[in-house]
């Protein structure tokens, strides 16, 4: 699918007449023309961002990512080894090392045991750490990925092949997609939204949440914890509303010319970043004042009144409620090489409660149906200690990724892993096979969502991916 392959046609046939007109001394071509490029430039700029229909009917209709970067450590957290914990200490099998490749520690290093208890919660009965009693109180309504795999070993990469279907810069994140194909509800902000939490920015930068190679209008535009959300919101001294009205008229009638002359769709989405900006003084003051939410619903987020994870939840909802297509929140705070015990409580106590806040608005709202909410981070943490037993390698081989609503079967459990929690078992879930998924509960067909670049068609699965048709309701 090509939901752009429209105005790129648009483009040729007006300067195809357009040159027409020009060029072969047609009577009345000023008049002529001035119709004919207005009418191509509003109908292709009012396409640009505007809905547009999936291949088939959806499941959801948003998303909302709680991207945990650093890597969580599945065995400490979603993934209970009684066997790990008896063999505390002990050399690995070797031929569970066979063909291993870790990113820093020796692969021989001494297992290492879960370090916190685990219990069940829910009438699904999941086994959680004790350090997500607020997961476990929503756990009927998420579905547990066990068996996640991924080709990288360092976070960069390893951040970018979630993020963006490759390792290598430049390709379209799985947000700028998600706009791509399905466009944006919302008039007055913008489609995908960037918020970050957690003390650091993302290993792999901005590229996380960039359009690569589409147009800059799908790609994720970051908002800040502190100060103005969004740079220069607010006008400078001496400039008012009017002026400003004017001044953008004025550039909007300049980049119409611009359009004509040229018919690059780039200059489409400097139009509409221009206007966005304009709507954004407005909307996202508003957007970002929480005072009206009820004293219960705050408490349910934690504490929303400073810069965090908690707030950060709170504005998702509040945005895909004003029509945002795909929020995202990074939270870089998860890489315990060391320090494994006061890292992990830390950081479950900065997330759990928010994040389960998340799923229990949206379904009392009647969000949570068509809303996808997604928990994870780039690969999991080694079985085996790093140094001494307080901290954790990376581990592509598997870990753990949780889902709600938008079509998940809820109180579920996809995918095995052995008993020391090393290796995929059952049901193995490459990120192609994520993301094949994830574009299935938004309405389409993986392979036929494409975006032409440098003579070819790209998709976010790249040649791969399955849809993983179990875990669908």
């Amino acid at each position: 699918m090509h939901p752009t392959s429209d105005l790129l046609m648009e483009r040729a046939r007006y300067v195809s007449r357009r040159w027409f007109l020009r060029d072969c001394g047609v009577g009345l071509a000023s008049v002529a023309l001035a119709s004919l490029t207005a009418r191509a430039a509003g109908s292709a700029e009012k396409r640009f961002l505007a809905t547009r229909s999936p291949h088939f009917a959806p499941k959801a209709k948003r998303v909302i990512f709680l991207f945990m970067g650093g890597a969580p450590s599945h065995v400490d957290l979603f993934d209970f080894k009684p066997e790990l914990a008896k063999r505390n200490g002990q050399l690995p099998p070797a031929s569970l090392l066979k063909g291993y490749r870790s990113a820093f520690i020796n692969p021989n290093a001494t297992l290492l045991e879960p370090k916190f208890t685990f219990s069940r919660y829910g009438e699904c009965g999941m086994e959680l750490s004790e350090l997500l009693p607020h997961l476990g109180a929503v756990a009927d309504d998420v579905c547990f990925i066990r068996s996640m795999q991924t080709d990288a070993v360092n976070h960069a990469p390893g951040q970018l092949l979630m993020n963006t279907g490759s390792m290598q810069f430049g390709r379209p994140s799985f947000g700028a997609w998600t706009l791509y194909g399905l466009g944006s509800e919302s008039e007055n902000l913008p489609g995908f939204v960037v918020l970050s939490s957690g003390g650091k920015g993302s290993s792999a930068g901005s590229a996380n949440w960039g359009s690569g190679f589409m147009p800059a209008g799908y790609t994720g535009v970051p908002f800040r914890a502190t100060g103005d959300p969004v740079l220069y919101l607010s006008n400078s001294f001496g400039v008012d509303a009017q002026g400003q009205r004017e001044t953008l008229d004025v550039l909007r009638e300049l980049n119409h010319t611009a359009l004509q002359e040229h018919g690059d769709p780039a200059t489409l989405a400097r139009i509409e970043g221009y206007e966005m900006a304009y709507r954004l003084q407005t909307s996202v003051p508003e957007l970002m004042d929480t005072a009206g939410e009820s004293e219960s619903v705050r408490a349910m987020y934690g504490d929303v009144a400073k810069p965090g994870f908690a707030r950060n939840c709170l504005l998702a909802r509040r945005m895909v409620e004003r029509g945002v297509r795909f929020v995202q929140l990074f939270h870089e705070a998860w890489d315990q090489h060391g320090n494994l015990l006061n890292g992990l409580r830390r950081n479950c106590a900065e997330t759990d409660q928010p994040a389960a806040a998340l799923v229990a608005d949206l379904k009392q709202r009647g969000l949570l149906d068509d809303t996808l909410v997604i928990w994870g981070g780039e690969f999991g943490r080694t079985p085996m200690a790093q140094g001494t037993d307080n901290g954790r390698d990376h581990h592509n081989r598997a870990f753990t990724m949780w889902l709600a609503g938008g079509g998940v079967k809820r109180g579920f459990i996809y995918g095995k892993t052995d008993d020391l929690g090393f290796n995929v078992t059952e049901n193995p879930v490459h990120v192609h096979d994520l993301h094949a998924t994830l574009l299935h509960l938004l309405g389409f067909d993986h392979k036929k969502l494409t975006f032409r670049s440098q003579g070819r068609d790209f998709r976010l699965t790249d040649v791969h991916g399955r849809v993983m048709s179990d875990l669908i309701a």
